[in-house]
């Protein structure tokens, strides 16, 4: 059986998790993720996935942790960008109608600010792992959306356009009002959160037959973080993410793909906080879910058997 390993978008802090939840998955069931067929990534799933393909997860704990000895990890870290986005906002990201097919916060992407964050720390990421020009690697995926088509596109994929890791990772993190938009063969991109927060289904049976699919911002119906920040987290992003994220994973399963979903509960996104930018929280954040994760990685497991 072919395995693929899928991970969400997150931000900061549900990259933090995600990195936590990974440990976890690897110490339950023994199987290196770095070992999967397919590794695709969305936004922070797409730097995570970067980094793995230079460093295991071990060294991203201890990056997360303060304690790295790489200096690749400890400047990718120290470089986290701030909680909020970069004032004064300019013109919309990229061009798009109002109207789309897809759910979630795809409809709005267009008219959303163009972000002005300095990517240039991603960039320094991709160039430290895959060298300068480095292209995405064969197993790799980088899913980002295209606002103009209403296109998700997983850089690296059959058929997807030719992109440097630089330029995937930068497009697949390009979060509108935060990061600018990233242009490749004449196309703009955007986060490829704004459409899904995962994109499960466009890993094919022909990819692999089993999806492990670890996602920060999808939970189960119902599932939100305490006090107001929680209830206002839950109905502009969590939910409408999470409806989307749930009927990907039925559209894979419907094709006979085994899917095995790790999310975060109510006890996980306590510990989060309702700011997935809150790069003054990370290291908080971090510590909650090494031992919160822990019991998301079971439930996932379990249900899936």
């Amino acid at each position: 059986m072919t395995r693929a390993l899928v991970i969400g978008c997150g931000g900061t802090i549900g990259g933090a998790w995600t990195i936590a939840a990974l440990a976890a998955l690897e110490e339950q069931s023994g199987w290196d993720v770095r070992d999967a067929a397919v590794l695709q990534g969305t936004s922070a799933g797409s730097e995570i996935i970067t980094m793995l393909a230079g460093y295991s997860v071990a060294d991203l704990v201890a990056m997360q942790e303060g304690r790295s000895e790489h200096p690749v990890l400890q400047r990718h870290l120290a470089a986290t960008p701030p909680s909020l986005p970069r004032l004064p906002f300019s013109l919309p990201s990229a061009p798009s109608t109002l109207w789309s097919r897809r759910g979630g916060h795809a409809p709005l992407t267009g008219i959303a600010p163009r972000g002005r964050g300095d990517a240039g720390w991603l960039q320094e990421l991709a160039d430290a792992v895959a060298g300068p020009g480095g292209p995405v690697p064969p197993r790799a995926r980088m899913v980002a959306y295209e606002p103009a088509s209403g296109e998700r596109v997983a850089f690296g994929a059959p058929g997807a356009p030719k992109a440097t890791v630089g330029d995937a990772l930068r497009a697949s993190w390009a979060i509108p009002a935060w990061m600018p938009p990233v242009e490749v063969e004449g196309r703009t991109f955007v986060d490829g959160g704004a459409a899904s927060t995962a994109s499960v289904d466009l890993v094919s049976p022909a990819d692999a037959d089993e999806i492990v699919a670890v996602v920060s911002m999808a939970s189960a119906p119902g599932v939100r973080g305490p006090g107001l920040g929680g209830l206002l987290e839950h109905t502009a992003l969590r939910r409408p993410m999470s409806s989307v994220f749930w009927q990907e994973v039925a559209v894979a399963r419907a094709r006979g793909q085994k899917v095995t979903v790790i999310a975060p509960d109510g006890a996980d996104l306590a510990g989060l906080g309702a700011n997935f930018m809150a790069r003054g929280r990370r290291a908080r954040a971090f510590e909650a879910a090494r031992r919160t994760a822990p019991a998301a990685v079971r439930r996932g497991l379990e249900a899936a058997r």
